[in-house]
């Protein structure tokens, strides 16, 4: 569900040079030794570069649970609101993403192929939105955020649902005085909150784009999720989720990196990483000695990479906000709400993904009245094909936008 850029396929085996992996005799996980380094949150916080992010004070927002919060939102936008303020477009990131989208070079950010200048979501054309999601640790606000005792939340921020989120962003809207939505889109657990915008709020929607992802989590979908919450919070390092305090080294990283071994490999798909590692032992290491086979190497990669740049305890609410994720929710079940969707939609899988399957989206495809039929991507690599096969997401968006008809796939 991660939409950072991935290591693609082509280049060698992932490994890190400087330091050998140290068992860890309390967790049985073994991190690289420079994620002792690694200071305890890679939450973004009040002082650090704030880069390209725009930030707004969004006052006091009452949330599903009955509690109240106050809410900051970071976001970024490019591309200009035009006169009649009908070419704007939100853009959902997905679980561990962010509002960066792209830089202006295009080479940064989690879909730097897709948005741009002349690129399916043109920014020479459209205004284009990308908030930080409500519970996120880059710079909306989160666990990570100053309570108002002054220390973090922790563990004391409130549950969250992607109403929520979807609320949130309603309000970063009204700010920026966008009367509709052009478009909008996302993928993975980004979405999660597309569906429930035209939910709930069908005439702020004139048309979305679903890509892998879908009006509720499946059984199978919360038994990941259970298993990445578990691998945080059984981590010692985690301290119920008051580690802020802590030295470099002393965070849960340990927890955050299975958790997102976990949710990698669900990411990826077996042909992919049966023929990127077979099961070739990681270079200098003996499998047969305690050693590592390539792949291993590969997932602690993800797991350090992510450790520097996110919060265990927004892993947390964010997870558990796809949980509870279901449209029908209280309004006479998913099949009730998609009926009543009539905005022109455009339902994308990817013929290899083994966390939100094709044959799911092909339901949903049908169920939606504005949509012509799932299109499906073919990609060796799972999930993560939506953020890997520029070529084929570009088409189907820009033609989308164009107003075409999406060549159905059954």
């Amino acid at each position: 569900m991660d939409l950072s850029p991935s290591y693609l396929v082509g280049h060698p085996p992932l490994r890190i040079t400087d330091a050998a992996p140290i068992p860890d005799a309390d967790t049985g996980y073994y991190p690289h030794a420079r994620m002792r380094l690694l200071p305890a949150s890679g939450a973004w916080r009040e002082g650090d570069d704030p880069g390209d992010r725009r930030f707004v004070h969004l006052g006091t927002q009452v949330l599903e649970s009955g509690d109240s919060l106050d809410v900051t939102v970071a976001y970024e936008t490019w591309g200009e609101l035009n006169e009649d303020r009908s070419n704007a477009i939100l853009l959902c990131h997905a679980l561990t993403g962010d509002s960066h989208v792209r830089s202006e070079d295009g080479t940064e950010g989690w879909w730097p192929g897709i948005v741009g200048p002349g690129r399916a979501i043109d920014t020479d054309r459209y205004f284009v939105v990308v908030p930080n999601v409500l519970g996120g640790c880059q710079g909306t606000t989160g666990p990570a955020s100053r309570h108002p005792d002054g220390k973090p939340w922790a563990r004391r921020f409130p549950r969250l649902t992607v109403r929520d989120q979807v609320h949130t962003e309603k309000a970063l809207m009204d700010h920026l005085g966008v009367p509709y939505w052009h478009l909008v889109a996302g993928a993975s657990a980004g979405g999660h909150r597309v569906m429930e915008w035209p939910a709930t709020y069908p005439d702020h929607v004139e048309q979305f784009a679903v890509l892998v992802s879908a009006p509720e989590t499946t059984a199978e979908q919360i038994a990941y999720a259970h298993q990445q919450i578990l691998a945080i919070k059984l981590d010692p390092a985690w301290r119920g989720g008051d580690y802020y305090d802590a030295p470099a080294g002393n965070g849960p990283h340990a927890g955050l990196g299975l958790a997102r071994a976990i949710a990698h490999t669900t990411y990826r798909c077996p042909t992919e990483l049966d023929t990127r590692f077979d099961r070739t032992p990681q270079e200098g290491e003996d499998p047969m000695a305690g050693g590592r086979f390539s792949v291993q190497s590969y997932l602690d990669y993800h797991g350090y990479k992510l450790a520097a740049r996110f919060d265990a305890n927004s892993y947390l609410t964010l997870t558990e906000t796809m949980l509870t994720h279901s449209i029908g929710r209280g309004r006479g079940g998913v099949d009730r709400v998609l009926s009543e969707m009539t905005a022109r939609a455009l339902v994308v899988a990817v013929d290899t993904d083994r966390l939100f399957h094709p044959a799911d989206q092909a339901r949903l495809a049908e169920a939606l009245p504005g949509c012509e039929g799932l299109v499906t991507i073919h990609s060796d690599h799972g999930h993560d094909g939506f953020l890997v096969e520029n070529d084929q997401v570009t088409d189907l968006l820009s033609g989308f936008l164009q107003g075409e008809s999406p060549r159905a796939v059954s």
